[in-house]
């Protein structure tokens, strides 16, 4: 059943107020504040690469913030283990059995820093958990509930001593995006408060986790013309066939889109979707999908000059499927 106006208009009014309530820690990057919360609310995982001092850490603590749900933040180096993640079952000598200690990870929203610092065995720790949202310890499952978002945060620079993230990995992440220098206004802004040393504590709780909930549900109710899911399909088997691409979208990539932009759409007022939704969140849900050869390196082309070549070779429709 599609969400009705009505529904529509009440969601994109509490997406305005949770953007504006996390803008005040984070400066002038109201299009990756949006995009957070669009993770949030489609059920997904986010994955921030930037230089370090951008804000990525604020971004992920003012959304933790904004919810009424519990938080966590890990931070990965070399020598974590994955029970340090999940959890470890520890035997009670009192009471004569085993008892789960669950970890960090049992949280609303975690912010797992510098991911790319663990090892692959920690970082395979979060497959499960980012994919099924449970993690199983001695053969037992037990879930972490709902909502659940990990925001994944690492530096393109400093690469010594770090470990790249496989592709199953990546593939995890519902989207991917980076913070950006802030520009002259806001930078100005955090000088003239410089005093104020956590821009994050000042974000106030404005929804439960509850309501969360209720509005991922009406975002699965968003309307998608079979016109759009052709476009999303078109667009999955062209980018296989891009020069320089090694791997084009998957299936799973194909979901990924349909479920943000249902999200994004909602978040405009609409309880339908467009082939704009579509076209705006290609970069972010894209980037980290498309694997490039190694000629494509030689040759001065990156995955945005790809993305951009895909959206220009195939036409969106115009016409809706009767």
């Amino acid at each position: 059943m599609t969400i009705s106006e009505q529904q529509a208009a009440w969601f994109a009014t509490t997406f305005d107020e949770l953007t504006a309530n996390m803008e005040q820690a984070v400066l002038g990057k109201r299009h990756v504040v949006r995009l957070a919360l669009t993770c949030l609310l489609s059920e997904g995982h986010l994955l921030l690469e930037d230089f370090p001092g951008t804000g990525k850490t604020m971004l992920a603590r003012a959304l933790a913030n904004t919810v009424q749900g519990s938080n966590a933040r890990i931070q990965f180096t070399p020598d974590l283990l994955p029970s340090d993640v999940v959890g470890v079952t520890v035997y009670d000598q009192h009471k004569g059995s085993f008892e789960f200690h669950p970890g960090p990870i049992f949280h609303t929203i975690v912010l797992a820093d510098e991911i790319n610092r663990a090892s692959p065995k920690t970082q395979s720790a979060l497959l499960e958990v980012m994919e099924e949202n449970r993690v199983t310890v001695d053969g037992v499952p037990h879930p972490v509930g709902r909502p659940f978002l990990v925001i994944a945060t690492q530096n393109p620079i400093e690469q010594a001593g770090t470990y790249r993230l496989p592709e199953a990995q990546l593939d995890r992440f519902l989207m991917k995006t980076a913070m950006g220098y802030p520009d002259r206004a806001a930078t100005v802004e955090l000088l003239v408060n410089a005093k104020v040393r956590d821009r994050a504590a000042l974000v106030s709780p404005v929804i439960t986790a509850q309501a969360i909930a209720q509005m991922s549900g009406l975002a699965d109710d968003v309307y998608v013309d079979p016109a759009v899911i052709s476009y999303v399909a078109e667009l999955a088997e062209e980018s296989r066939r891009q020069p320089h691409v090694r791997l084009g979208l998957s299936a799973r990539g194909c979901l990924a889109m349909i479920r943000v932009a249902k999200t994004w759409a909602a978040a405009d007022g609409r309880n339908h979707v467009l082939p704009d939704d579509v076209k705006a969140l290609a970069e972010p849900v894209l980037c980290h999908r498309l694997l490039l050869d190694a000629e494509a390196q030689f040759s001065g082309v990156g995955v945005h000059d790809v993305i951009g070549r895909l959206l220009d070779s195939v036409s969106p429709p115009t016409d809706r499927v009767a």
